[in-house]
């Protein structure tokens, strides 16, 4: 707080004549509640106007202390607390911004409904040098030395070290228009004591980015590349930014999650991790949070946005795409704090360069931004490849200094059952994706009103994302290597720093996401082959694995309800109302199989746990290969093995450092053979502990992937090698011909026919340089490829037969 001086200006933030009078009569009263006002001091108030104060304030000589102040309206207390509703809107009132009939009414009736709110007060001199710091920069726009650290604290009130210089003429509007931006920007600080985190909201960005000497410098120069004058690149870039900046409303905010509560309150349970999200709120108090989940459903930023306001965060900036921009909730979504992004901006360096300085604010600020970084829902259930180009623009903001660090929280976002799914599964065979709008929302609101079980939220380990790229070797952060490095070469590191990063973030949203009761029940019902399955049999497949993530203390849902025949039954029962299990009860007992036409729908529960059993499946087909294997070393075989099938997989599923995983790998095997550090087993002996484990996950697991990159392989093996490549046509012959082979045997199931995991083989051909044109030598790489797919398909029928839970039960 201040201390005194020769005289106070109060700097009132008003909007009726009411609320001036009421921050006149606080000042006649002496102001309380507020200590900075000393004794005896003058005290007199302006509005908080821009011209007004550049009148008032810029020639003063003496070192007045302005104090902003301001009226807060409050909805009244319903149900423990004051937050607005529909009914309010409908009535056209808005609680916290009420028109001047209903202000004289509150101040009359309800006067716990109206506070006075006082901002940190700053000297004059203090807010001069602060702005004279901000406004000085190199030839470059770079602040000079000193500047930086003052612009980043111009929403605080902290003491200026930087001498203050002389505001000439032509800055007067601009050093008034930054007295007026700090005003409201420490007010919101204050407001938020009162309100709590949850209602935190930006303001003036668009004003505080565009009067930015270094962003208006940055601008101008991308402009003159463009060809464009001064004028016209910053209008571009002020365009760009009302575009993007995202005006939130408390109002809307607390309606907007009313109306789209249906979308996901009925639906499910949600189950958070509380003492997570406490960790979480406590580092949000020094450094940004970017939180960045698993995306499955249409509901999942309804969900966190739910858990984070009931835990007191303030609302996130969610990036979107332009596709949801439809109305009116586009309009709406966006006084939400959704920031809608073009899907492609070309050579537009004046758009990214906005995009990239509105994160650097946002994030400077403390604001926290969300964004689904796979680029769209999953297909398959399991976590897609990540899109690294907002992340980009975050990590630009911390390479440059604007932003210290910023913590990536992964988060998974894990469903029981979703309604959707269907859809999902029938864009993989080959439907159109349905275009979003009204009736799309109105369809979708519909399927919402079931119950759908549980929604699993849950939080990976922060991630500094200072520390990731350091580590990672970026170049702006990280020691350089020899100084003949070449400009690609910094932009590789720089680019693969940014990937390792990714890759750390999808590899904690693995970690964090649980094992739900639906995943275990289709893993159990999709390793048969044309067969239907009894309850016990049901149990007998789910019990081992059960005791296997219970040793291996992986995440679980309420995987309890399966210990009983009555909780199995039921689940059985509610997947069979989804239409994704069948039931045959006409004889002695019910038996229980996938849905004809379902086994994509199935395989999407499946996977979003398939993940925890990775590992485990590929040791089952290592160490078959060593048992079948003529080498001498079967061990070294089973390992060169694994590393052959991590190979295989990569595009899949994400995989630590070969260290990690080797380190992993052998935990596995030490579940299955405890002393093979002292004295490895035979591969024999090996084979047969996994068999009294009870259950193979290879086939369960993996045969669907493997399934998918035979096809390619063997549609790639057919081509003539010099025939040019094209991606859309040869997806369509290899979903017309794995239709030919399922019919045939060759595929296990209908799950190998789904587009992505065609489009996954499609990418691992790429990267091993099969997909041509080329010379002879390519059919001979290609032939290779189809026959080691071939040889691990016979594995696979290995395992199959192995496994005791999968072995019909004899007459």
């Amino acid at each position: 707080m201040g201390t005194g001086g020769p005289e106070t200006v109060v700097l009132a933030q008003t909007s009726t004549p009411l609320e001036r009078r009421l921050i006149e009569q606080w000042l006649s009263e002496g102001a309380p509640g507020h200590d900075g006002i000393a004794p005896g001091t003058v005290v007199r108030s302006l509005p908080l106007s821009a011209r007004r104060l550049a009148c008032a304030l810029v020639d003063r000589t003496d070192d007045p202390l302005l104090l902003p102040a301001k009226i807060t309206w409050l909805p009244p207390e319903r149900g423990g607390s004051r937050s607005a509703r529909i009914s309010d809107v409908i009535a056209l009132t808005n609680p916290r911004n009420p028109n001047r009939l209903i202000q004289r009414h509150i101040v009359k009736s309800a006067p716990d409904r109206w506070r006075v709110v006082t901002g940190e007060p700053a000297p004059l001199s203090e807010l001069r040098a602060r702005f004279s710091a901000l406004s000085e920069c190199d030839d470059d726009g770079s602040p000079v030395a000193g500047a930086a650290g003052a612009a980043g604290t111009a929403d605080a009130a902290g003491s200026a070290s930087v001498p203050a210089r002389t505001i000439t003429t032509a800055q007067s509007g601009a050093f008034a228009r930054f007295i007026v931006n700090t005003a409201v920007v420490t007010l919101a600080r204050s407001e938020r004591e009162l309100l709590g985190e949850r209602y935190k909201v930006p303001r003036v960005v668009a004003e505080q980015i565009m009067d930015s000497p270094r962003f208006r410098h940055r601008v101008e120069e991308l402009g003159r590349e463009k060809g464009l004058t001064e004028k016209q690149a910053l209008e571009h870039a002020q365009a760009s930014l009302d575009g993007l900046v995202a005006v939130q409303s408390r109002l809307v905010s607390d309606v907007f999650t009313q109306i789209m509560h249906p979308l996901y309150g009925n639906a499910w349970t949600v189950d958070a991790d509380a003492s997570r999200l406490a960790e979480l709120r406590e580092l949000n108090k020094a450094r940004p949070l970017v939180f960045l989940p698993s995306h499955r459903s249409y509901a999942d930023a309804f969900v966190l946005g739910d858990v984070l306001a009931r835990n007191d965060f303030p609302r996130n900036h969610l990036l979107g795409g332009a596709n949801l921009q439809f109305w009116p909730i586009g309009a709406i979504a966006k006084r939400t704090g959704t920031v809608f992004i073009r899907r492609s901006f070309g050579d537009d360096t004046i758009y990214k360069a906005a995009l990239e300085e509105y994160f650097a604010h946002l994030l400077s600020k403390r604001f926290n931004l969300e964004w689904y970084f796979e680029g769209g829902r999953t297909r398959t259930g399991k976590l897609r490849k990540p899109k690294y180009g907002l992340l980009a623009y975050v990590a630009n903001s911390v390479r440059s200094g604007r932003v210290n660090d910023a913590l990536l929280v992964p988060v998974s976002i894990t469903y029981e059952r979703m309604a959707e799914v269907g859809a999902v599964a029938a864009e993989q065979m080959g439907a159109a994706k349905q275009p979003e709008g009204l009736k799309w929302m109105a369809r979708y609101a519909r399927g919402q009103q079931r119950r759908a079980g549980n929604v699993y939220v849950r939080f990976g380990d922060p991630l500094s994302l200072r520390d990731h790229l350091a580590a990672a070797g970026d170049p702006d952060l990280a020691p350089g290597p020899d100084a003949g490095e070449t400009a690609d070469e910094r932009d590789a590191r720089a680019r693969l720093a940014l990937q390792k990063t990714g890759i750390e973030v999808a590899v904690g949203i693995n970690r964090a996401t649980p094992v739900t009761i639906n995943s275990l029940v289709t893993l159990a019902l999709l390793g048969v082959r044309d067969r239907a399955l009894t309850l016990s049999e049901v149990a007998a497949v789910i019990a081992p694995v059960r005791e296997y993530l219970d040793r291996r203390g992986i995440p679980q849902g309420e995987l309890s309800v399966l210990d009983t025949d009555a909780g199995l039954a039921n689940v059985l029962r509610r997947l069979a109302d989804g239409g994704v299990v069948t039931v045959y009860d006409g004889g002695v007992e019910p038996v229980y199989a996938i849905e004809p036409g379902q086994h994509i729908v199935a395989a999407f529960y499946r996977n979003s746990g398939i993940h925890w059993f990775v590992n485990r499946a590929i040791l089952e087909l290592a160490i078959v290969h060593a048992h079948q294997s003529s080498y001498s070393d079967p061990a070294r075989a089973g390992w060169e093995e694994s590393k052959r099938l991590r190979d295989l997989l990569k595009f899949e599923f994400f995989f630590p450092e070969r260290d990690t995983f080797e380190a992993e790998l052998n935990a596995e095997l030490e579940l299955v053979a405890p002393e093979w550090r002292s004295a490895m087993p035979s591969a024999d002996v090996v084979l047969e502990r996994l068999v009294g484990t009870g259950f193979f996950m290879a086939h369960r697991t993996l045969r669907s992937f493997f399934g998918a990159q035979l096809v390619v392989a063997e549609r790639l093996a057919a081509r003539t090698p010099g025939t040019p490549f094209d991606r859309a046509a040869f997806l369509a012959e290899c979903s017309a011909v794995g239709r030919q082979m399922l019919l045939q045997g060759r595929l296990y199931g209908p799950e190998s026919l789904s587009l992505e995991l065609f489009a996954a083989a499609v990418e691992l051909a790429h990267n091993r340089a099969l997909l041509g044109p080329g010379g002879p030598e390519l059919t001979g790489r290609r032939e290779q490829f189809a026959e080691q797919l071939r040889s691990i398909s016979r594995a696979l029928a290995v395992t199959e037969s192995l496994d005791v839970s999968n072995r019909k039960e004899q007459p």
